[in-house]
């Protein structure tokens, strides 16, 4: 996609966690770098916006209420096999990790996180 023959980049992040503070502030952070943020709350509302929007990447939180973030990504994998997740967590459970590696994420991070971090692998994985 280009304007006036510079490249635009329109990738499209969705953000899914149950905690507000955490949506607005990688949305915030992540607008800046030229990202189109998409945010849910749930699974329901991830997975619509997996289905009409097609994001680039998503920041799947593996801990929210009602459909936890496995449960989530293989509902995500269903409609977009390919499409790029980082997980977040405020856990160290090994066996969920270890699990969505297996359903091939392609980084993940545990709360609290740097969002430079965040950041770097985000431009590495959509550039």
């Amino acid at each position: 996609m280009s304007k006036g023959g510079k490249a635009v980049s329109s990738k499209k992040i969705l953000v899914v966690d149950d905690q507000f503070g955490i949506r607005v502030l990688l949305k915030e952070l992540l607008e800046q770098d030229g990202y189109s943020i998409y945010q849910a709350a749930n699974g329901p509302g991830a997975l619509q916006i997996v289905q009409d929007e097609r994001p680039d990447l998503i920041l799947l939180d593996m801990k929210i209420p009602g459909m936890d973030g496995l449960e989530i990504l293989r509902h995500i994998r269903d409609i977009d096999p390919a499409v790029k997740v980082i997980m977040m967590t405020a856990y160290g459970e090994l066996d969920l990790v270890r699990e969505a590696d297996e359903l091939g994420v392609v980084a993940h991070f545990t709360k609290p996180f740097d969002i430079e971090v965040i950041r770097q692998v985000i431009r590495d994985q959509l550039n």
